[in-house]
């Protein structure tokens, strides 16, 4: 089929894009190389589409769709938006991705090269062919540029060669694609999808999560866009959550199961209702958390997919849990997060847990089995053995610090969430300081580690700066009197000298774990016996590689994801907990992680790892992510490879 019948078909709605196709990803390099094999009349490949009736076609974008039997793009989407693009002018109806990857393509008569457009390179340069207005305007533009070069000394010499080259450059909507057709009675999404994965088994497969939303938006197209709305506004609020993990929420809600598959049969009223809960039980969640732990941002929000749980849990109640229902349902939240519950196979204890929630006795039923699965509740000083910000006792300090009686060693305030006004992010200091502590030779994770550390406000932080506790720590003491032990810092006055480092670190773990196991209590409301019946097995491995060490190196992350979110992408996830996927064992903590890709999904993992060693870097590249270890080199990957900003 001729290219510019192609164009015709998406015109006329005879040709479209399934709905569970995602958006646009090519970059200007792919263009300009789509464009140079089509005016060689090199091979460019062919089209799969699959041929259904219009009726039951579910199509993305707003364009209608033609009567009778339409063709749906399943191999050669970027192919067909780039053509699209660069030859209409515009992206087609079904566009969802970077126009400027497109936009401003040029062909050089002498050259014979694609470029985009650079006004001080080319601006004012006949020899330089805008395509997009030379295809729109057919042989009446080659016409015109033909009559311009002819009126330029230099140029007339050889009109007879430019115009054969620009009628070569026009001649290209006249290629022939072959196009295969999927087509068949036999041939149900489902079977479509099987089909697309195969075809496209080189890049990212379409994971349950787009096979269950894409079915979702068949019935109701405004699906995607309400639940982005949805987790715009608990982003508003710090807690940034996934569209998956929404989705597992509302298929929690509506089906009582974690696998997606049960989701495929529900119609678009059930959905739109299924949200509705969801989304009402995800808000109690989210002010429980908050209101009873302290946890109010997502950076120390460690067992996110416990929500889906807690949200069934709700929803079977049907009506606001007592105080000591609302604890336990928090104890095992907290459990959930210490242990890495669901950082293995997600799925699988998503639906055990589920199952669990239909029991007569759904909160110890949920105990049980986390006790199955893991065998103790209880924490020991070895668990606070972790270092980095990515630990996962990490969020476990900063649980304890809001949720207890801990005081702010500048003003003698709590530090409670309540309290602190415009201050509400806390600041993690070093009770040691890093640069001390590297001058008496001591090594970056003992200088990190989870038991170094305390929260306080910004103010405090700085004014301690670099000073070691035998020389803070008495003026502390003597301004604010109990505010060091608030923050479980032990007593011992010899242990405040840097020689005494680690026997610092082991009494503050002891100090750490006392008070964890009575806030644990404290949430049992006297049933202790979760706690009694076993300890928490002690970790192989706690001081997992990797991980972000300095408050600095926090906010240059922060600020790198704040960028990547001005251009219009996801914000990728700080203190990356990459773990085992079956057993949920924490393997190493990446920086700046993006797990499924800065384009949903569609471009490879991606992680930015500073000031990382070799054995961090090796865990993630043999895990399939591509590795940054420089803000620069990963804001030139985003900004040539994502957003296709050619170089200056």
């Amino acid at each position: 089929m001729r290219i510019a019948t192609i164009l015709d078909h998406v015109d006329s709605g005879h040709m479209a894009l399934p709905v569970f196709q995602r958006g646009y990803v090519w970059n200007r390099d792919q263009v300009r190389g789509l464009f140079d094999s089509l005016y060689r009349r090199h091979p460019v490949g062919g089209l799969l589409v699959w041929a259904t009736e219009s009726q039951s076609a579910d199509h993305r974008g707003d364009g209608p769709l033609a009567a009778g039997v339409v063709k749906l793009l399943l191999d050669g989407q970027q192919r067909i938006t780039s053509l699209y693009g660069a030859i209409r002018g515009h992206p087609p109806k079904f566009f969802d991705g970077n126009r400027s990857a497109f936009t401003g393509l040029r062909f050089h008569l002498e050259t014979e090269a694609f470029e985009f457009y650079q006004p001080v390179k080319m601006q004012g340069d006949l020899l330089w062919v805008d395509v997009t207005d030379l295809m729109k305007k057919g042989n009446s533009g080659v016409g015109e540029y033909v009559s311009r070069l002819s009126q330029n000394p230099e140029a007339a010499t050889r009109v007879a060669d430019y115009f054969g080259r620009l009628s070569r450059l026009l001649g290209c909507t006249d290629v022939d694609l072959h196009v295969e057709e999927v087509t068949g009675a036999d041939k149900t999404l489902d079977v479509v999808v099987e089909i697309f994965n195969r075809v496209n088994s080189g890049g990212t497969k379409l994971s349950k999560g787009d096979l269950a939303l894409a079915k979702i938006c068949a019935e109701w197209p405004d699906a995607r866009d309400v639940m982005k709305e949805k987790l715009s506004d608990w982003a508003k609020v710090d807690y940034r959550f996934s569209l998956d993990w929404l989705l597992r929420s509302v298929n929690a809600i509506v089906t009582g199961e974690a696998k997606f598959l049960h989701l495929h049969n529900k119609n678009a009223e059930e959905i739109q209702q299924g949200l509705k809960t969801a989304s009402r039980h995800a808000d109690t969640c989210l002010n429980m958390i908050q209101g009873r732990l302290g946890i109010d941002h997502d950076r120390v929000f460690f067992a996110k997919f416990a929500v889906p749980v807690m949200v069934r849990y709700l929803a079977k109640i049907n009506r606001p849990p007592s105080d000591r229902e609302r604890d336990k349902l928090l104890f095992w939240f907290v459990q959930s997060g210490m242990w890495g519950r669901f950082s293995g196979s997600t799925e699988s204890y998503l639906d055990k847990d589920l199952a669990a929630i239909e029991s007569d006795d759904p909160l110890d039923k949920l105990l049980e089995e986390f006790m199955l699965w893991h065998g103790g509740m209880r924490v020991k000083p070895e668990h606070f053995g972790g270092w980095s910000l990515g630990a996962r006792f990490y969020p476990v300090l900063y649980m304890l610090t809001r949720m207890g009686s801990a005081r702010d060693w500048g003003n003698g305030l709590p530090l409670k969430a309540t309290l602190l006004g415009t201050m509400n992010r806390l600041e993690v200091h070093h009770i040691f300081p890093k640069s001390q502590l590297y001058k008496h030779n001591y090594r970056r994770p003992d200088a990190n580690a989870i038991a170094n550390f305390c929260f306080l406000t910004k103010d405090t932080n700085l004014s301690i700066s670099d000073r070691l506790p035998e020389q803070y720590f008495p003026e502390i003491e003597n301004n604010h009197p109990g505010s060091l032990a608030s923050q479980w810092i032990p007593m011992d006055t010899a242990l405040w000298r840097i020689e005494n480092y680690r026997e610092f670190l082991e009494a503050r773990k002891a100090l750490l774990a006392e008070e964890m196991n009575r806030r644990l209590e404290e949430l049992l409301h006297g049933d202790i016996h979760w706690l009694e019946t076993h300890a928490a097995p002690a970790p192989t491995a706690v001081a997992v590689p990797g991980g972000i060490t300095s408050e600095a190196e926090e906010e240059e992350l922060a600020a790198l994801n704040a960028w990547v979110v001005e251009q219009g992408l996801p914000a990728g996830e700080l203190s990356y907990d990459f773990a085992d996927p079956d057993t949920g064992e924490q393997k190493a903590v990446f920086d700046l992680a993006w797990p499924s890709g800065i384009q949903s999904e569609l471009s490879q993992p991606v992680v930015v790892l500073l000031n990382e060693d070799t054995e961090v870097i090796s865990l993630a590249s043999a895990a399939g992510f591509r590795c940054f270890t420089s803000v620069s080199d990963f804001k030139t990957y985003v900004e040539r490879e994502i957003l296709a900003v050619a170089p200056a």
